[in-house]
C-alpha cells in the first residue's frame, strides 16, 4: 500500500521558521499524524486542515516539540467536535505522557476527567511488534537512542519507510534497514552542525554509502537549512508542507 507524507513542520525543537517536525501520513483513506508538537495546531491551521479530519496520532516520545500540541487537540476534539480519535502510545511512555506531560492541564476531576482516555481512544503499542493501525497502514516501533533513560522510538511504516523521530546516529541500524529489511525510504532527523549529542548530525549521515544516501530524506533541521543545500551528498532535504508520494 502506497503512502503519502506531508510534513506540517520540518524544523528542530527550537525552529521558528519551519515549525516542529511533525508529519501527516495518508494511506488508504486514513490520516495519521506522527507526533503533535507545540506548533502542530498552528501548522495545521496554516494548511487549512481541520483537526477532526485526522483519524489518529502516534507519539514517539514526550518532548514538547512532539507532544506539546496534544492539550489543544484534546480540548478542541472533546468540546468543539465532540469526537475521540485514536492516540497510539508506546507502552514505555504511556505513564509519563499523562502524569508528567499532560495531566496538569487536562485533568478535571469535577467533570470526571482523570485520564488520557477521557479525551482519546488510547491504543498502547509495544516495540518491535508490527501493528495494523488502520486498513493498509502498519506501524512498527523501533527503540532508538535520544536522551539517556528517556524512551524514544522511531517508526517503520508498511515495512518500507523508516521515520526516525529524534535519534542519535546508528549506522548499523540504517544499513540493516536498507540491506536486510528492504527499507526503501529513510526519513531522518538531521542536526546541521556537529556534534550530534542527542540527534544525528549531517556529517554522520554523510558517512553512509551512496546507495543508502539515495534513500535518505532529511528533516528536523535548524532554520539555517538553506545554507546547506547542495552540501548533503545524495540526500534530500524535505520541504515543509510539500506532499511526498512514497510507493
Amino acid at each position: 500500500m502506497s503512502l503519502q507524507i506531508q510534513m506540517i513542520g520540518t524544523g528542530s525543537a527550537f525552529s521558528k521558521k519551519y515549525f516542529n517536525n511533525n508529519a501527516l501520513v495518508f494511506c488508504n483513506g486514513c490520516t495519521l499524524l506522527i507526533d503533535c508538537g507545540a506548533t502542530a495546531p498552528r501548522a495545521l491551521y496554516s494548511l487549512d486542515f481541520p483537526l477532526d479530519q485526522i483519524d489518529g496520532i502516534v507519539i514517539s516520545h514526550i518532548h514538547a516539540d512532539h507532544v506539546g500540541g496534544l492539550e489543544e487537540f484534546a480540548f478542541r476534539l472533546k468540546y468543539a467536535y465532540n469526537k475521540k480519535i485514536k492516540l497510539f502510545v508506546p507502552s514505555a511512555i504511556e505513564y509519563d505522557l499523562w502524569h508528567h506531560s499532560l495531566r496538569g492541564g487536562l485533568e478535571n476531576a469535577a467533570e470526571g476527567i482523570t485520564s488520557l482516555s477521557d479525551y482519546f481512544d488510547v491504543v498502547v503499542l509495544e516495540e518491535a511488534s508490527p501493528t495494523e493501525l488502520f486498513p493498509g497502514l502498519t506501524l512498527e516501533l523501533i527503540r532508538t537512542r535520544h536522551i539517556p533513560d528517556k524512551p524514544s522510538f522511531s517508526i517503520l511504516l508498511n515495512e518500507y519507510l523508516f521515520y526516525s523521530a529524534d535519534a542519535t546516529f546508528d549506522y548499523s541500524l540504517l544499513i540493516d534497514l536498507h540491506q536486510n529489511r528492504n527499507c526503501r525510504y529513510i526519513l531522518h532527523d538531521c542536526q546541521l552542525k556537529p556534534p550530534g549529542i542527542v540527534h544525528t548530525c549531517l556529517d554522520e549521515l554523510l558517512t553512509l554509502p551512496e546507495s543508502v544516501q539515495k534513500s535518505v530524506y532529511l528533516m528536523h533541521y535548524e532554520d539555517t537549512m538553506e545554507q546547506y543545500i547542495g552540501k548533503s551528498g545524495l540526500m534530500t532535504f524535505m520541504e515543509q508542507h510539500k506532499r511526498y508520494d512514497f510507493i
